[in-house]
């Protein structure tokens, strides 16, 4: 296309539009800024100074002067809510509550809203019966999610069930294996209070929900287990292997145990032998090393160990390794191995921990259950050093 000296009244034009539309937009904005009270600014200026208490005062003197400023009562309610300032949180939903003047958009947000302030007060019936409300709107997902924190903070454990099932359907994510998790806590309940009949029933329950809900099985075989049924107990504990292998150092010295009650010490010590060989653990390793060590002498524990190691050197398999040895040298050459073990084994004390993928609480016991972030299923069952995590 070539230059024609006509196309030079177009640059003109472009720059008298530019600055026509400018000057409209900066009109717009001063009208706009001069309709805001002067608190609004001197609220916005502390929150750049970060002085959020003179910030909160005069954001509320904005809401006094004008009471149409919605969004402002959210964020101020909200705020007051995360700095534990419930009651002025209550105050400043129940006001949008009430209000006649509110969309049904802006009354379902309030509503949830307010919900969230008798959670955090621990007013839960309040809470319950205001994110039931929420069910059939846009909110029902995060009002449902709420409501399952809140049974499990009251241990309601057919509550959550049940809104771990609603949650799937409203979601289109399973839900289940959290359903799972809560039915054996009912178990446990239930074993407790010496209702077996019910603890098992829950407990299918559990892995119907969730056929991989290595727990239940778990609290299964120690339920025959305690009935002297030791047969029936290894055969549960050993679907484990097809539901998760990596949680069968968790029932490894139940497994021993139960083999050595019914006499067949042997056949135990060889099933976990197969086990370490196909899925290594550390812990799974010192069971085997035991049951090596009584049935075959601390030479063939010592070896066990060894070849271990070779195929997964780890801190934690040379403290064992050191362990073995000790049972094979002289007494008079002894001292020596026991100094390098003492300092190996203070070095991996952190090593063997739990380790909760959620939070980073780290325990010296497997939990299901996180006790400082009261995440579900957070635990590896393998050791710090095995996962990786960093001390």
């Amino acid at each position: 296309m070539e230059f024609e000296p006509w196309m030079l009244l177009i640059f003109p034009l472009f720059f008298g539009m530019g600055w026509l539309a400018a000057r409209i937009d900066i009109k717009e904005l001063l009208s706009e800024s001069n309709a805001l009270p002067q608190s609004y600014f001197q609220g916005l200026n502390f929150l750049l100074n970060e002085q959020q208490d003179k910030a909160i005062e005069a954001f509320i003197e904005v809401v006094k002067v004008d009471p149409q400023t919605i969004e402002l009562h959210f964020a101020l309610g909200s705020l007051f809510r995360r700095r534990g300032e419930v009651d002025r949180a209550l105050r400043m939903h129940h006001n949008l509550v009430d209000r006649a003047d509110l969309d049904n958009d802006k009354r379902q947000q309030a509503i949830f809203e307010l919900a969230q302030d008798y959670l955090k007060a621990g007013i839960f019936d309040r809470a319950e019966s205001l994110f039931l409300e929420l069910e059939k709107t846009r909110y029902a997902k995060p009002a449902l999610e709420f409501l399952l924190e809140l049974f499990q903070k009251e241990h309601d454990w057919l509550k959550a069930i049940d809104v771990a099932q609603r949650l799937t359907a409203v979601s289109g994510q399973s839900y289940g294996k959290l359903a799972a998790f809560f039915y054996c806590e009912l178990a446990a309940e239930e074993i407790a209070a010496g209702d077996s009949a019910a603890a098992r029933g829950h407990l299918r329950q559990a892995l119907t929900a969730y056929p991989n809900a290595v727990r239940a099985t778990m609290m299964l075989g120690d339920m025959a287990a305690g009935e002297g049924k030791l047969e029936e107990a290894a055969a549960i504990w050993k679907n484990i292997e097809t539901q998760d292998a990596q949680y069968l150092p968790l029932v490894a010295e139940r497994l021993l145990n139960a083999y050595r009650s019914l006499g067949r010490e042997v056949e135990g010590v060889a099933l976990l032998r197969d086990y370490l060989e196909k899925y290594h653990s550390l812990d799974l390793m010192n069971v085997v090393f035991d049951g090596v060590l009584k049935n075959e002498g601390s030479g063939a524990a010592y070896q066990l160990v060894r070849d271990e190691l070779q195929r997964n050197p780890t801190l934690l398999g040379l403290d064992k390794l050191l362990e073995a040895r000790l049972l094979e040298v002289p007494m008079d050459r002894r001292a020596d191995v026991e100094l390098v073990k003492d300092l190996v084994h203070k070095r991996t004390r952190n090593l063997a921990m739990y380790h909760c993928a959620h939070c980073g609480f780290k325990a010296r016991q497997f939990y299901w259950h996180c006790p400082a972030c009261h995440a579900w299923d957070s635990y590896s069952p393998r050791r710090s050093e095995e996962t990786g995590i960093p001390l």
